[in-house]
């Protein structure tokens, strides 16, 4: 199956226009003429997935490893090193990032991660009804992501209606319609906004909120008969 085939199939599943312009979704490595064989599904690439890779394989991201735009290709660098050994073994490469967010990753987090029904769903957040106590809502959270603990900014005692938007979503804060925001990469000024416009938050992790990429998108694949693997990349962060 060639390339093209398989870009028009994830087309369809979730389409690339629905990207945020800033998002660089789509074919970054490769052409669409490459007949494709195997078939790996990673939330990253890094140096540890590319020398386990066989060559020829189509690798499927989430994460674009081409974000912005590469004004030089110094092998010794990222994410250029990462490119030379790609272009070396024939390594193609899709990226799916906020397309799959808004299509596939919330709804799945939310509904089997969680396991809430949806009850609103606006774009890149999807929103809960929880109503809990926080601090026994809080650490379910942090059990369902694998989080050692729950880093959170509480501003109530109870949990009503949730808003829930995976990987990184503070930009988003102004706008929730919730009493509690589930999202990733909370910075410490994010968190003193949150307190000043009294909306609790948690911090779920990026890595942790978006590993189940690989599974949500495998189920997929398997319908075209393409052998596909799982692979997991290193969470760039260790907790000691």
């Amino acid at each position: 199956m060639k390339i093209l085939d398989i870009y028009k199939f994830l087309d369809t599943l979730s389409p690339f226009e629905l990207q945020e312009s800033w998002d660089n979704s789509g074919l970054l490595v490769g052409d669409f003429s490459l007949d494709v064989k195997k078939v790996v599904v990673s939330i990253d690439v890094d140096e540890n997935l590319i020398d386990s890779l066989d060559d020829d394989t189509l690798l499927i991201t989430h994460h674009p490893l081409i974000f912005g735009g590469l004004k030089q290709l110094e092998f010794s660098k990222y994410p250029a090193n990462l490119l030379q050994k790609m272009i070396k073994k024939n390594i193609s490469n899709i990226a799916m990032h906020t397309n799959f967010d808004q299509t596939h990753l919330n709804e799945f987090v939310a509904t089997e991660v969680l396991g809430y029904k949806i009850s609103q769903k606006d774009g890149f957040v999807a929103y809960l009804d929880v109503n809990e106590d926080f601090d026994t809502f809080s650490k379910k959270v942090a059990s369902a992501f694998g989080l050692p603990h729950a880093r959170c900014v509480k501003c109530s005692d109870t949990v009503k209606r949730v808003a829930l938007t995976t990987g990184s979503g503070c930009s988003l804060m102004r706008s929730i319609d919730a009493d509690c925001f589930l999202t990733g990469d909370v910075k410490y000024h994010d968190a003193m906004e949150a307190k000043s416009i009294n909306l609790s938050l948690i911090d779920i992790g990026h890595y942790e909120s978006e590993r189940f990429f690989a599974q949500i998108l495998e189920k997929h694949l398997k319908n075209l008969g393409l052998e596909v693997i799982i692979s997991s990349s290193d969470n760039p962060f260790t907790y000691i």
